[in-house]
C-alpha cells in the first residue's frame, strides 16, 4: 500500500503538568526568535524563516541553533541532483548488514501487518488488506477460519491498487484477561458525510470469542471514531498501543489526493497544519477510562450548518463523530487536553480535537514503538514526489507538512523541486521537526516503516531501526530493506517526554545503508514489501507479495521471518505484474 502527501503546517505542544516551566522557557525562546503569534494570511506564512541550503557542523546536525530542528542541510539529508532527489548512504565498517529470509507462511492476498497479543501462545496474527485476520500457529501452520472477518463490512477495493481497507489491528496489552482487540479498516461512505467522498474509516474495538480463542466476536464491535475521507490514499491507519503508558496511538493521513490540497482540505494551510482537524495528525487516547478532564470533547457531525457552503469542498462542520468520555478518556497530558492555543483564521473549526498528540504528517503509513530501550515512537511518512521519511515522534511535535517535505521546502504549487527557503516554525510559532532518515526516489518511490530490532538471530542488527521501500518501481515489485544506525552518543533515554524540550542533537540523523538479503535477487526483495512485524521474542518479520494492490483473486502475500545469512529460504522470486500505475495516490 502506497502513501503520499504534501504540505506542513504547525502544531502547538503542551508539555505534561510536570515540564510547565520548560514549556513557558520554550515559548518565550520561540516568540523572540521566530515571532510567535504572528497571525496567518491567506497566502503567506508566519515563523522563523530559513535557506533550505543550511548547512550544520555535522552529521548529528549540530547547528547553534536551539529553534532548528528541521534537520536542513545534514550531510546525511536526501540532496536534490540532476532534478532528482538521492539518498545518501553510508556505510559502517564494524557493521555488516547480511541477513537471510525464512519462509513462514503464504497464500495470502495483500497482507499489510503481523502482530502478537503476547500471550503465550506463540500465534502471530497476519493482517490482510482484503479485510482478514489469519492466524499462524507456534508450528507456521495458518488456521482455516479467520479470527477476525470484516470483508463484508469494507468500502469496495480496486484491485490493482487502494490504500484503503482493514490496514491494521492493536491487541489491548491486557488481551490476555480482557481479550479486547482493536481494528482500523476502512468502511462505505456513512450517510452523513459530504456528498462524493471516498469511506469512512472506523476506529473500532472487538471481543474475542470467549468460547474460541482463535476468533473474534464480530457482534461485539464498538465504533470509537467515525472519520470521514474526501479520498481513498493517505489513510495512515495504524493502530498501536505504547509499552510506556499503555495509551492507543493512532496514525491518520492528511485526506488524500496529494500535496495536501483539494475537496476536504484546509485552504492555504492544508489539513496536517490545521490544529482544529484531526487530519495529518497521531491521535492517542486511554482506552481503559471515559475521564475527560477539562478537554473539549466530540467533535461530532451534526449537519450541514450552511446550505450556501459547499460541503463537498469545504465542509462547515467536523467530517468525523468521537465518542471521548463515553467509550473512550483523553490523557491528560496529552497536548490539547486542558489548554487551547490561539484559533487561527486560517483553522477550518474553532477548538482543537484533545485526541490530537502530534501534527505534520501526510500519510504516517507505518508506526511501531521499540520494544526495548525507551520504546520510543518511530512513524514512517510517505512523501510527495521527492523524499521519503522516518520521525521519532515526541508529543506535541510538528514534523512540518506541507510546509516541508523531509528536511526541504515544500511548495504545493512547484511539487517537483525543493523551495529556495521556507519556515523553520509552524503556524504557531513551535519548531517544525526533522526526520532522522530521508530518502530519495533513487531507491524507491515509498517508504515502509519497521521495528527497532531486538531479536537475536542476527544480533549485529540489534538496536538498528530496520524498514525499507515498497519497491523501486510501481510495476514489478523489488522492495529494498534498509538498516538504520543512530549517532555516535545519541541515547534514547536522553529524549525528552515531549518535543517542547528536544534538542537537535537528539533529533540528529541515523546513518542508513542497505541490507543484503541472501540469496534474493540483486540482494533485493523481488517483491512488494508490504509490511514489518515482532513476536514476543522480539524476532522481526517481513511480508511481501507479488502484485501491487488488493486483488483478491491473487494469494502470493508471504510471511518471513529474519534470520542470520547462514539459515537461508529462497527470497520471493518475482511476478508477473497487475498494477497499472494509473491509480493517483502512489507515493510517488
Amino acid at each position: 500500500m502506497i502513501w503520499h502527501n504534501y504540505y506542513l503546517s504547525s502544531c502547538h505542544v503542551r508539555t505534561r503538568m510536570t515540564k510547565i516551566t520548560i514549556v513557558i522557557a520554550s515559548l518565550l525562546i520561540l516568540a523572540l526568535v521566530a515571532g510567535a503569534g504572528a497571525q496567518v494570511g491567506s497566502s503567506n506564512v508566519s515563523g522563523t524563516n530559513e535557506s533550505s541550503n543550511q548547512t550544520t557542523g555535522n552529521a548529528q546536525n549540530v547547528s547553534g541553533n536551539v529553534t532548528d530542528l528541521t534537520n536542513a542541510g545534514s550531510i546525511l539529508a536526501a540532496a536534490f541532483q540532476d532534478n532528482r532527489s538521492r539518498t545518501n548512504l553510508t556505510t559502517i565498517p564494524s557493521f555488516t548488514a547480511d541477513i537471510g529470509l525464512e519462509l513462514v507462511a503464504q497464500n495470502f492476498t495483500s497482507p499489510m501487518m503481523v502482530t502478537s497479543p503476547n500471550d503465550g501462545t506463540g500465534r502471530l496474527f497476519v493482517v490482510d488488506q482484503i479485510g482478514v485476520v489469519w492466524v499462524v500457529d507456534a508450528n507456521g501452520t495458518t488456521l482455516p477460519e479467520p479470527f477476525l472477518d470484516l470483508r463484508g463490512n469494507l468500502a469496495d477495493l480496486s484491485p490493482t491498487y487502494d490504500e484503503r481497507g482493514l490496514l491494521s489491528i492493536a491487541f489491548h496489552p491486557d488481551y490476555q484477561s480482557n481479550g479486547k482487540v482493536y481494528a482500523f479498516y476502512s468502511a462505505p461512505l456513512r450517510s452523513e458525510a459530504p456528498e462524493g467522498w471516498s469511506c469512512t474509516n472506523h476506529i473500532s474495538e472487538f471481543q474475542v470469542d470467549p468460547e474460541n480463542p482463535n476468533a473474534v466476536n464480530t457482534s461485539s464491535e464498538k465504533v470509537l471514531m467515525y472519520i470521514d475521507k474526501p479520498y481513498q490514499n493517505h489513510n495512515g491507519g495504524q493502530l498501536a498501543f505504547s509499552p510506556a503508558d499503555g495509551y492507543l496511538y493512532i496514525s491518520l493521513g492528511d485526506g488524500g489526493k496529494a500535496n495536501d490540497v483539494g475537496n476536504g482540505h484546509t485552504p492555504s494551510i492544508g489539513n496536517a497544519q490545521d490544529l482544529t482537524k484531526i487530519y495529518g495528525k497521531i491521535l492517542r487516547i486511554d482506552v481503559d477510562s471515559t475521564a475527560t478532564g477539562g478537554a473539549m470533547v466530540q467533535q461530532n457531525m451534526t449537519g450541514t450548518a450552511n446550505v450556501n457552503v459547499n460541503r463537498t469542498e469545504n465542509p462547515p462542520e467536523p467530517t468525523w463523530t468521537t465518542f471521548a468520555g463515553s467509550l473512550y478518556g483523553i490523557p491528560t497530558d496529552n497536548p490539547f487536553a486542558e489548554t487551547q492555543p490561539r484559533i487561527l483564521d486560517t483553522y477550518a473549526y474553532k477548538t482543537i480535537p484533545p485526541e490530537i498528540y502530534a501534527c505534520g504528517f501526510r500519510n504516517p503509513a507505518y508506526m511501531a514503538f521499540d520494544s526495548g530501550g525507551n520504546n520510543t515512537l518511530f512513524i514512517a511518512d510517505a512523501g510527495q514526489n521527492l523524499f521519503e521519511e522516518v520521525d521519532i515522534v515526541l508529543g506535541g511535535g510538528n514534523y512540518g507538512w506541507n510546509i516541508r517535505e523531509g528536511t526541504h521546502c515544500f511548495d504545493p504549487n512547484a511539487t517537483t523541486a525543493p523551495g529556495a527557503s521556507c519556515n523553520i516554525t509552524g503556524y504557531q510559532g513551535e519548531p517544525l521537526i526533522g526526520p532522522i532518515f530521508e530518502g530519495g526516489h533513487d531507491l524507491g518511490v515509498v517508504v515502509v516503516g519497521g521495528n527497532v530490532y531486538r531479536g537475536t538471530a542476527v544480533l549485529g542488527l540489534q538496536g538498528r531501526y530496520i524498514f525499507g521501500y515498497w519497491s523501486d518501481g510501481r510495476t514489478v515489485g523489488n522492495g529494498t530493506l534498509l538498516a538504520a544506525t543512530p549517532p555516535t552518543g545519541w541515547a534514547e533515554g536522553a529524549l525528552p517526554e515531549t518535543a517542547a524540550s528536544l534538542t537537535p542533537d537528539e533529533n540528529a540523523m541515523w546513518e542508513v545503508q542497505m541490507v543484503n538479503i541472501t540469496g534474493g535477487a540483486n540482494e533485493t526483495l523481488g517483491a512488494f514489501l508490504r509490511g514489518f512485524g515482532e513476536d514476543t521474542n522480539q524476532d522481526l518479520y517481513v511480508l511481501t507479495n507479488d502484485v501491487g494492490g488488493p486483488d483478491n483473486s491473487t494469494s502470493t502475500g508471504k510471511l518471513w521471518k529474519i534470520v542470520a545469512p547462514t539459515a537461508v529460504t529462497p527470497a520471493p522470486t518475482t511476478a508477473t505484474p497487475t498494477v497499472t500505475g494509473e491509480q493517483t495516490g502512489y507515493a510517488a
